[in-house]
């Protein structure tokens, strides 16, 4: 590899090894990650947070050293629960009777009352007749479209599903293809390219990373239309979107429509963890074929128990989704004035895209931080490599004046230099 080639590649090209054996890493790799101008780029990862993830948080700040205060934009924590008083509380309560963790996988050893209630509450609130936890939101989608789906069974999904959905349909040994982002014309035709096999679709309530919702009436009606079960990945909007939080098969009134709710515990309920919603006869069949949950330790008790709190405590009033929703506003507003381009985003994910130039965006993303703005940058194959961009989480957290403030650094640091806005 010539050092004029460095900067043309990316993740995406080495995941081909054909070193002699599996334990020896590309050459190539190698050789790429350390050139110092690589080394910039993966500096960004795994920077470590010294507290808890609120709106000014406290980074291990490894391009400049040493500890860093920081306005925080990366945080899933869109309601604040993670620090909420009851949701800790409930947390240490738990710790005093249950101690640190399961110890047992789910099956056999590892289910506490605290689960079996849990996954009662969660039913009741989407919904649904049952619902069945996964240790992460990663292995709920791995799992339940492992036990779901087989050989010769076909998964249509949206071109931009998380990767927990491709892997699921992996392990399972059935067909994965896609249909255009939220159109429901490819959906309609996929569908019919495979009307002799047994199929299932999955999209997402928001995806996560443009930010954008699921189209999901058309998709519903195409679904009816071919008799095909629709599955929707509501990580990102459960407790945000709907009346009553949720998501946006509430959002959209669909409900009805709609065979499999899946969710996740680490975004707004602030804590960590999957789960699934459905007919408790799916539920009772899933618990039995879904390897994450069989062979998997389970969730801890006292996690189960902060997360039962913030469920209460979302859903008791909308002050937390009002207070979001007005932070979304607020940003949304003032990054509109600089002409950046937000995409399609109409959720609290709001992407800020900068174009194809990778050494750009690094750049763009050192200076931010060196500002104190901690806003992480997302580079190919992440995202397409002409859309490389920013990605903001708000957070109902934030003030105004923390909201403010990073919109300036924001007009500085990357509006500016991308001619966004005129230069002063």
């Amino acid at each position: 590899m010539r050092p004029e080639d460095i900067l043309k590649f990316s993740l995406a090209d080495f995941t081909y090894n054909d070193s002699e054996t599996v334990l020896d890493p590309p050459r190539d790799f190698e050789t790429w990650t350390s050139d110092p101008r690589i080394g910039v780029a993966m500096s960004f990862f795994e920077q470590p947070l010294q507290q808890a993830p609120t709106p000014r948080t406290t980074l291990d700040h490894r391009l400049s050293g040493g500890n860093r205060e920081m306005i925080n934009l990366t945080s899933y924590n869109y309601l604040g629960l993670s620090t909420h008083p009851e949701v800790v509380q409930a947390a240490i309560d738990a710790l005093q009777t249950y101690g640190v963790g399961a110890s047992g996988a789910a099956m056999l050893s590892g289910t506490f009352d605290q689960h079996e209630k849990f996954a009662a509450e969660l039913a009741e609130f989407k919904g649904r007749d049952a619902c069945m936890l996964y240790p992460s939101g990663y292995a709920g989608n791995l799992g339940a479209i492992q036990a779901l789906m087989q050989r010769g069974d076909v998964l249509v999904i949206d071109s931009k599903c998380h990767r927990s959905v491709v892997d699921g349909v992996k392990l399972s040994g059935a067909r994965l293809v896609s249909f255009e982002h939220n159109d429901a014309q490819s959906l309609d035709a996929m569908l019919e390219r495979h009307k002799d096999s047994r199929r299932m679709v999955v999209v997402e309530g928001v995806y996560s990373m443009d930010g954008d919702l699921a189209d999901l009436p058309p998709i519903a009606e195409v679904c009816e239309h071919h008799g095909v079960p629709l599955y929707v990945d509501e990580a990102h909007s459960t407790l945000v979107f709907g009346d009553t939080g949720k998501g946006v098969v509430e959002h959209f009134d669909v409900e009805d429509k709609v065979g499999v709710d899946f969710g996740t515990l680490s975004k707004s309920f602030g804590g960590i963890g999957g789960f699934v919603c459905a007919d408790e006869n799916v539920i009772r069949y899933m618990k039995c074929y879904a390897s994450p949950f069989q062979f998997s330790c389970a969730l801890p008790p006292a996690v189960v128990a902060a997360m039962r709190k913030s469920l209460e405590v979302a859903t008791r009033d909308d002050s937390l989704r009002q207070k979001l929703w007005a932070n979304v506003e607020r940003f949304r507003t003032n990054l509109e004035a600089l002409n950046l381009d937000l995409g399609e985003s109409a959720s609290q994910v709001i992407p800020i895209i900068v174009g194809s130039d990778g050494q750009e965006l690094i750049q763009l993303a050192m200076e931010a931080q060196q500002r104190g703005l901690y806003l992480q940058p997302i580079d190919f194959p992440a995202v397409e490599a002409h859309a490389r961009r920013f990605r903001i989480s708000v957070s109902a957290q934030l003030t105004d004046a923390d909201i403010d403030e990073a919109c300036n650094i924001i007009e500085d640091v990357i509006a500016r230099p991308t001619g966004a806005v005129g230069a002063a």
